[in-house]
C-alpha cells in the first residue's frame, strides 16, 4: 500500500484567499474534507474546487466544482466540472441552508462514485464523479469567503466499506451532547476481535494531556497518552502494580491541536490492538497475555470534551 495513501497532512488554519493547497496522498473512497469558516454580509459567492493539478494556463481541470452564490433570497449552490477548459452541464441545488454574515461547516466526504456534502452535520447534497477520483490532488478555495480552518481526515483506515459521516456540528462547552473528563464505560461483554472501539471529541483551549485506558480487572493492557507540552505520544501497559517500558509512538506530526476535532480508534485482533487516530494508522500493540474479551472498561481522561464513543 502506498504509504502516500494513508497520510493526513496538518490541519490549515485561517488562510489567505484565494489558497491552493496539494491534498497529500490525493482523494480516494473514504477521505473527507471539513472547511469551517463564514460568509461576510455582503458576499455573493465563493466556490470551492477539488482539481487535477494547479496550472493555471491551461487551467487544470476541476472535478468537483462546488459553488455557493447569495444573489438572490434563496441561496444556492451550482455544482460542475471543468474538463479541457470547459465547463460541463451543471447541476442547480437550492435551499442551500446558509445565509450572508453566518458560520459554516461543510463536509465533503469521497466515496468511490460521488461525494456527498454536509452543512453543519446535515446532509444535503450528492455529486456524481465525471473524471477518476485518483486524479484528484489539490484543494482550492476562492471568493467572498473567510476560512477557519480546513481538515484533512479519513473515516476508518482499516475497513474501508464504513464512511459515515462523522459528528461534525459546531461544538461548545455548556453543549447538551459534550461529556467532560474523567469519563469510563464498562464493558460488561469484554472486547471481541473486530470489535472497534471509536472515541470522537474535540480538544479544550488550554489542553495539557489526554489519555485513553482499557482496562481488566487489576490489568490495564492498553493506555495511550498524548502530552501537549513536548507534543509526544505514548503506549503503555501494566500488569498488575508494574508498569512495562513506555513506548513513543512516531508520527509524521502531532496529531492533536487545542480546540480541533479529534477521532481515535482501537481495534482488537489476535493478540494485538491497533491504533489509528484522524484517520492515520499508528501501529500495532502487543501487551503480554492479551485477551480481548477479558477487557471490561474504558476510560477517558484529560483535556477534552467527549461528543461520542461507540464500542
Amino acid at each position: 500500500m502506498d504509504p502516500l495513501s494513508l497520510l493526513l497532512q496538518p490541519p490549515v488554519f485561517y488562510p489567505v484567499i484565494p489558497y491552493v493547497c496539494t491534498i497529500f496522498g490525493g482523494l480516494q473512497h473514504g477521505r473527507m474534507i471539513l472547511i469551517q469558516g463564514s460568509v461576510g454580509v455582503d458576499a455573493m459567492r465563493f466556490q470551492i474546487d477539488f482539481q487535477c493539478g494547479c496550472s493555471t494556463r491551461p487551467r487544470s481541470d476541476v472535478a468537483f466544482h462546488f459553488n455557493p452564490r447569495f444573489s438572490s433570497s434563496d441561496a444556492q449552490v451550482i455544482c460542475n466540472t471543468m474538463r479541457k477548459d470547459q465547463w460541463l452541464d451543471e447541476q442547480k441545488f437550492s435551499s442551500f441552508p446558509l445565509r450572508k454574515g453566518e458560520s459554516f461547516v461543510l463536509l465533503f466526504l469521497f466515496l468511490s462514485d460521488k461525494v456527498k456534502v454536509s452543512v453543519g452535520g446535515q446532509h444535503f447534497l450528492d455529486f456524481s464523479y465525471r473524471l477518476p477520483l485518483p486524479d484528484v490532488d489539490t484543494l482550492g478555495i476562492y471568493g467572498d469567503v473567510t476560512v477557519k480552518e480546513i481538515s484533512f481526515l479519513s473515516s476508518n483506515p482499516y475497513h474501508n466499506s464504513m464512511t459515515e459521516y462523522p459528528l461534525c456540528q459546531p461544538l461548545k462547552p455548556g453543549n447538551a451532547d459534550l461529556q467532560t473528563t474523567p469519563w469510563s464505560k464498562p464493558l460488561p461483554m469484554g472486547l471481541p476481535e473486530g470489535q472497534m472501539i471509536l472515541v470522537r471529541g474535540l480538544v479544550t483551549g488550554n489542553a495539557d494531556e489526554i489519555s485513553l485506558l482499557l482496562k481488566s480487572k487489576n490489568l490495564i493492557p492498553f493506555k495511550l497518552t498524548a502530552n501537549f507540552k513536548d507534543e509526544s505520544l505514548y503506549y503503555n501497559y501494566s500488569m498488575g502494580q508494574s508498569w512495562g517500558e513506555a513506548q513513543k509512538i512516531k508520527t509524521p506530526f502531532f496529531v492533536f491541536h487545542a480546540e480541533r476535532y479529534f477521532e481515535i480508534l482501537v481495534l482488537p485482533e489476535a493478540g494485538k490492538l491497533r491504533l489509528a487516530i484522524n484517520g492515520t494508522p499508528l501501529g500495532d500493540f502487543c501487551p503480554p497475555g492479551l485477551d480481548s474479551k477479558c477487557i471490561d472498561e474504558l476510560q477517558i481522561n484529560g483535556s477534552i470534551l467527549i461528543y461520542s464513543v461507540k464500542c
